[in-house]
C-alpha cells in the first residue's frame, strides 16, 4: 500500500496554494517537492545521490544548484545559494545530503515515525535494512492483485511494481532503504492532519 492517489492529489493542490504565499526558502523547497506527491522529497534525494559521483554523501554548492535544476525545482540561483548556505552549517562549502533530507522532511510526531518503522521492520524480513522482492514474498500477497489474476503480470512483476512506488520515477532499482521508506511516508504524512487517522491507516495497510 503506497500513498493513495487521492491524498497525493490533495497534497499537490494544497502545496501549490501554500507555495504562492510562502517566503521561507526551506519551506518553499519542501512545498515544491510535496507538490509532486508523496515521493517528491525522496525523488530529490535520489537526484542528489546520482550526482554524488565519489559516494561522499555530500554535495558542494555547484552540485547542489545543478541537482535542484535537474529535478525541476524552480528557484533563482541566488535563492538556491542562500539555501545552500543555510544547510552548510559548519561553513565547509559542503552539505551532508542525509542531514539535508531530514531537515526537508515535513515535521512528524514520534508516534507516526514509530508506526512507519514498525511497517518497515515487518517488510524487511531479512533485517538487512533494505526491502527487496525476496523480502516481500512472505509478507505481501500478490495473488489477489487483479493483474495477477487475469494473467497479465507475474508475481515478481507485481512485487517490482510495488517497490517502484517507493522509488523516484527516474531511478528505480528494486530496493527500498529505510531512508526512502521514511521519506516516502513523510510525504504521505504531510497530507494527513490527524495522528490517529495516519496510524490507523498504516496499521490497516500493513496489518500491524
Amino acid at each position: 500500500m503506497a500513498g493513495t492517489s487521492r491524498h497525493d492529489r490533495e497534497m499537490a493542490i494544497q502545496s501549490k496554494r501554500q507555495l504562492s504565499e510562502c517566503t521561507d526558502p526551506v519551506e518553499r523547497l519542501r512545498l515544491q517537492c510535496l507538490a509532486r506527491g508523496s515521493s517528491g522529497i525522496k525523488g530529490l534525494g535520489r537526484t542528489f545521490r546520482i550526482m554524488d559521483d565519489n559516494n561522499s554523501r555530500s554535495l558542494d554548492a555547484k552540485e547542489f544548484v545543478k541537482g535542484l535544476s535537474d529535478y525541476g525545482v524552480l528557484m533563482e540561483k541566488a535563492e538556491a545559494m542562500s539555501l545552500f548556505q543555510m544547510f552548510d552549517r559548519d561553513g565547509s562549502g559542503m552539505i551532508d545530503f542525509d542531514e539535508f533530507l531530514i531537515t526537508l522532511r515535513p515535521p512528524m510526531s514520534s508516534a507516526r515515525k514509530g508506526v512507519i518503522m514498525e511497517a518497515f521492520r515487518k517488510l524487511d524480513k531479512t533485517g538487512d535494512g533494505v526491502i527487496t522482492i525476496d523480502d516481500l514474498r512472505g509478507v505481501y500477497n500478490a495473488k489477489h492483485h487483479p493483474k495477477y489474476q487475469n494473467g497479465e503480470w507475474t508475481e515478481d512483476q507485481i512485487f517490482r511494481k510495488f517497490l517502484d512506488s517507493f522509488d523516484s520515477p527516474n531511478d528505480k532499482d528494486g530496493k527500498v532503504t529505510k531512508e526512502e521508506f521514511l521519506n516516502y511516508y513523510c510525504g504521505v504524512s504531510a497530507s494527513i492532519d490527524s495522528d490517529v487517522y495516519f496510524i490507523l491507516m498504516m496499521k490497516n495497510a500493513w496489518k500491524l
